[in-house]
This record gives structure tokens, sequence and C-alpha cells, in this order.
């Protein structure tokens, strides 16, 4: 049985969707961002905390856990400026209890969602598994600090897991019945979309004279099927034992800038955006894209939705929003 802890989250719930096709799934979630809606009903729902040793006892008392799969963090980049604290306790703290109690029932295999915000702002065009990391907020930071953490329980406790870095999970699965739904909505396809469909009275774009084609900032999208599948191939690949210790990105390796994302929202809907320029937001890179070539050459991952196909299903979810 696979544990997926945060599954009732936007990633952790598409994730569920597709495990559940394949392994017997139980989902932890405390629902402080996640939809108990969104949670497939072949899985098995616990309501329990990350940090909370005694939800997760009880999990693993009750259920043979083979692998554990890891989408519980917070992940607002301002939040976590002004209350690191939450971030840090959430992030790592409660991470080291999980960690705690795989090692108590020796369970060896974890997957971990974690962020190209760990590269910082990188001094390169497209960013590989070897481009430095360097953390500018709370939230970087906390997801950089697990992954040392990983490294050094491998060492000591022979804890084998996989690392999968990567900006903008976009989209909704196809079928409509789970998607995006963020309260705060900091997502910009899911903004632009709730614009269009008369939720918000226009859309803000943070800065148009970027060292870009069009002076709007590139970033990298992925459609959230594809992510699914790459956590899949990574926990297949760790459980089969071909992988013990590694770190992927996962990227479009091209990315897309903001007007075109608004552009091609305004295409796949027929509506027209109201749009408004305001000033740079502190620590916006131009552009930040990831390659993906490692984990296509060692598991055969790449991204294979487009933007169009991500606003599609996304405008679909949209139209139809259940939660």
């Amino acid at each position: 049985m696979i544990l997926v802890v945060g599954g009732a989250g936007y990633i952790g719930s598409h994730l569920v969707k597709e495990l559940v096709e394949k392994e017997d799934v139980v989902v932890l979630d405390n629902l402080s961002t996640g939809h108990r809606e969104a949670v497939d009903n072949r899985a098995v729902f616990v309501k329990g905390d990350l940090g909370n040793e005694e939800d997760l006892l009880m999990v693993f008392r009750s259920y043979p856990i083979k692998a554990v799969m890891h989408f519980a963090a917070n992940s607002l980049v301002g939040e976590s400026v002004t209350d690191p604290l939450k971030y840090y306790q959430n992030n790592v703290a409660a991470t080291l209890t999980l960690l705690k109690v795989m090692m108590k029932f020796k369970v060896k295999n974890f997957i971990f969602s974690s962020t190209a915000a760990t590269y910082g702002i990188p001094e390169v065009d497209v960013i590989d598994e070897s481009t430095a990391t360097n953390p500018i907020n709370p939230y970087g930071h906390s997801k950089r600090m697990v992954e040392q953490i990983l490294a050094d329980f491998a060492k000591a406790y022979g804890l084998r897991y996989v690392v999968l870095r990567y900006f903008n999970a976009a989209g909704a699965h196809p079928s409509a019945v789970i998607g995006e739904s963020h309260d705060p909505e900091t997502h910009l396809i899911p903004i632009v979309l709730q614009h269009l469909l008369g939720e918000r009275e226009q859309v803000s774009v943070f800065g148009s004279d970027y060292e870009t084609p069009d002076g709007t900032c590139i970033r990298d999208y992925i459609h959230v099927t594809d992510l699914a599948a790459a956590h899949i191939l990574a926990l297949e690949a760790l459980v089969s034992g071909k992988k013990t210790a590694e770190i992927y990105n996962l990227g479009n390796g091209l990315g897309y800038s903001v007007k075109e994302v608004i552009e091609t929202c305004e295409k796949i809907t027929g509506k027209k955006a109201t749009v408004e320029i305001t000033d740079r937001r502190p620590g916006d890179p131009a552009r930040l894209v990831a390659s993906s070539e490692k984990i296509y050459n060692e598991l055969g991952w790449n991204a294979e939705r487009n933007l169009e196909q991500i606003i599609k299903d996304a405008w679909k979810w949209h139209q139809e929003k259940r939660y």
C-alpha cells in the first residue's frame, strides 16, 4: 500500500487518481488546503496531520505501507516570508516526524515533491540538476533542507528516495472531476480563467520590461497529469530497486511568457481579458525554465501536454467546478 500525505491537495489528488489504477492507496491530509471531494473514492482517506506522530502511528499500524509520497507542504512564497515559522514547522519539522515513523516501521521508499525554488535565481537559461541550489525565501529553504535530510537519512538509515523539482503545475484532470482550487488563488492560469468567467475584475501582470521576447516573465508550466505520471515512474523505479537516491527536474524545457499564457487563455475561451501592467515583484527573475533531460534519459518521462492542452483542461474544470 502507498501512503500519500497531502493527497487531497491539487497535485496530490491528481497523483492519487492515477495511482489507484495500479496500487492500493491511503491518503493522509488535514484538509487545511486540500479538499475531501478531490480524493478518489478508491483510496482510503484518513484525516490527520503530518506533524502529529499519533496520526502517523495509527496509519502505519493499520496499513502495510511500502512507500510514502509527500505532497503536504505549505507552498506560498510570499507567506513563507511573512510567516517562516509556519513553513519550517510544517515543511521541515513535520516531515522529520514522518521520516521518524517510517524508520520505526522500516519503510524505506520515499518520493518527495520538491520545487525548483530550491535554485533561487539561477544564472542559466535552462536549469538542470547540476545548477547550484541557492534558495531566496523560506519556502525554498524549507524544501532544500528536506532534500539534505533525505540524503543524510539515506547514508545513515538506508532510506531510498527520489526528489522531484518543478515550477508551475497547471491544468486539471481531463475528466474535469478534479482540478485546481486554491484560496487564495495565486497561480496565473486559474487567475486568468477566473477573470474570464467574471469572477475577477482584471488580470495583473507584474512587469512588462524584462529581457524576454515580449517583455513579460517566462515560466515553466507542466500539466498536472504529466506531473502525476512522473511521480509514478519515480515510485516504480524506487520500489523495483532501479533507483536509490535521485533528484530529477520536471520541466517542459521551453517556458511560456505571461503574455503567451493570457493570449492562449483568450484563444481557448473566446473571451478578451482586461490586463493591468503593474510594477515588478521583488525577486522575480525574467526566466525560469527547467530541463527534464535526466529523467527522460533514465525513466523515459517528458511533458506530453502543451500549453493549449493545459488551458483547455483547466477551462473545462473551471466551468464545471465541483469544490
